[in-house]
């Protein structure tokens, strides 16, 4: 097996992004988000790859969240001036919402925080119908940050964001569907081929049109927008919850491997 952490294949228009950590269950570290960006920029530049999919290596998992212990260790020059504006899990997933051209998310095993949120990023969600998927910012004494939740208010609306994120639950495939995080759930051995058929014939169509369409669409999702005050409360409430003894009694409980006993302090 390739020690690449992230594979890349190309074939008729069709660009593949393949996670291939599978002893970390496909967690993004910042050295393979930053793999992403550079793949999606190389891509959008070429201007031949016109769908681009994303999986994980594997049947287990598409992503199990960002792997917070890693370093990142790669960055060539050309990426170290965005790292300054952007840490690597945003400008991953800013280069999936820009990506001129459709990008589909093969969820081939369960997706887990910043792994579902990097689906939700993408334009179409195709997955098996035996994954689970699951916010956990709850769970862990976390307020998620502003940017993530109106990626997951543009996609599922403020009633189901409001429930996958004060439950923390992992949701099945179907519940994953009628929640929205999914679009279309297939038993596994027709996954690929759905999901390849889908991208083939996204690719095939009027690049103009499809790549017009996409962007204003993008635009018009940037119709919701918050004041300076209130992106700077924002701001406060998620800097409180990572000083907060909430958070550190999450980090001892999952190490020990016990339910955590929430203060609110």
């Amino acid at each position: 097996m390739s020690t690449e952490i992230l594979l890349v294949e190309k074939k008729d228009r069709v660009g593949t992004l393949i996670f291939n950590r599978p002893e970390k269950r496909n967690s993004l570290s910042p050295d393979l988000l930053i793999r992403v960006h550079q793949t999606l920029e190389d891509f959008a530049q070429e201007d031949l790859i016109r769908t681009v999919i994303i999986r994980g290596v594997g049947e287990q998992a598409f992503s199990s969240g960002y792997d917070i212990a890693a370093i990142p260790t790669e960055v060539p020059p050309r990426t170290q001036e965005k790292l300054r504006d952007q840490n690597p899990l945003e400008l991953a997933l800013a280069s999936v919402i820009n990506f001129p051209y459709p990008v589909i998310a093969l969820l081939n095993g369960y997706a887990f925080g910043a792994g579902c949120e990097l689906a939700v990023c993408c334009d179409l969600r195709i997955g098996a119908d035996d994954i689970r998927m699951g916010m956990p910012p709850a769970k862990l004494g976390l307020v998620y940050p502003l940017a993530g939740l109106m990626r997951f208010v543009q996609v599922i609306g403020f009633s189901k964001t409001r429930e996958i994120f004060f439950t923390g639950r992992y949701y099945s495939a179907q519940r994953a569907k009628e929640i929205g995080l999914v679009d279309y759930l297939l038993p596994r051995p027709e996954l690929e081929s759905f999901a390849y058929e889908m991208a083939q014939e996204i690719a095939g169509n009027a690049p103009l049109s499809v790549r017009g369409t996409k962007r204003i669409l993008n635009l018009l999702s940037q119709s919701i927008s918050l004041s300076d005050e209130d992106r700077r409360e924002a701001n406060r409430l998620i800097a409180q919850a990572f000083k907060s003894e909430d958070l550190k009694e999450a980090q001892t409980a999952f190490l020990q491997k016990r339910k955590p006993e929430f203060k609110g302090r």
